[in-house]
């Protein structure tokens, strides 16, 4: 009695493979290297990165914030912290208005860029595992964008030194919503509550600074 090869169960090893997920690495690498693109716009970034839009975007604009930076930095990139934390809280499709979108470098300034940032990107994301992936929930996550927002607001502030620690913050929340990785989102929420606990201490010392000199003037 021979079988019909239709009939044959399917050989597990033809089955089609899940897509593997990219990194975020690998996808600015891709974008980095489009030789179609002559520029790469704020725009770009936001439909290359599709869905995972919100944590990648956070993590741009918040790690040159962790390195020292020329006064004002912390400013000029908190803007569009807030525009992003603004909709993750309200669960919205990122979007930027045009005047913020159209912002765009060359293709070779940003290759020059990403050549910089992406191995340590790469170096971070193997640290990163899907883990507690019930805080990766849509719920949640807007809730990550109100802490976001609060951390991009003391961000803005103007406090010597007083952005590094919460873009940090923000860095690790953002790796953490990008790979799934609730450990990471934890870490984050932990740092956070210590950014927030720090900035309110340097706001508080120097107020009580600017009012002692005053009272003194006055005398």
């Amino acid at each position: 009695m021979t079988t019909d090869p239709q009939d044959a169960e399917p050989d597990p090893s033809h089955r089609r493979a899940k897509p593997e997920r990219k990194r975020l690495s690998v996808m600015l690498d891709e974008l980095a290297g489009d030789e179609t693109r002559d520029r790469i716009a704020i725009s770009d970034l936001v439909v290359a990165l599709q869905l995972r839009a919100y944590g990648a975007l956070l993590l741009i604009f918040a790690l040159p914030n962790v390195l020292p930076a020329p006064p004002g930095t912390s400013g000029l990139l908190g803007l569009p912290l807030l525009f992003i934390a603004t909709q993750m809280m309200l669960g919205r499709v990122p979007w930027f208005p045009q005047v913020i979108a159209a912002r765009s470098m060359s293709r070779a300034d940003f290759g020059t860029l990403i050549e910089r940032v992406s191995p340590l990107i790469a170096r971070t994301e193997r640290l990163l595992q899907p883990r507690l992936m019930w805080l990766s929930d849509p719920v949640v996550e807007r809730g990550l964008g109100a802490v976001a927002l609060v951390l991009a607001l003391v961000l803005v502030l103007p406090v010597p030194f007083g952005n590094m620690l919460p873009a940090f913050t923000i860095c690790v929340i953002a790796l953490g919503v990008l790979e799934r990785d609730g450990v990471w989102i934890v870490g984050g929420l932990v740092l956070a509550v210590v950014s927030v606990v720090v900035a309110y201490g340097v706001i508080y010392v120097m107020l009580r600074a600017i009012m002692f000199l005053f009272l003194n003037a006055l005398t």
